[in-house]
């Protein structure tokens, strides 16, 4: 990192498709822990990192199929 306005992480666009789930795994392990006791800057890189590659995941997959047992309530 060069500077505090760098942008952190691969771009997701470039992640192929195990690379993309093998990062989001990773942030999801780490969640908790960087909610709890991360910096502020930890927790905003932490956000960002996933809204971006979960924005991804979406986008190459907005068919994805929904496990009707996951479903709280009727959408």
């Amino acid at each position: 990192m060069t500077n505090a306005g760098a942008e952190l992480g691969v771009d997701p666009a470039t992640l192929d498709d195990e690379d993309i789930f093998r990062e989001l795994a990773s942030l999801y392990r780490a969640r908790l822990a960087t909610l709890r006791h991360g910096p502020n800057a930890a927790l905003d890189n932490h956000f960002r990192r996933t809204a971006d590659l979960e924005t991804e995941y979406m986008t190459r997959y907005p068919g994805r199929e929904v496990d009707p047992s996951r479903l709280t309530q009727d959408f």
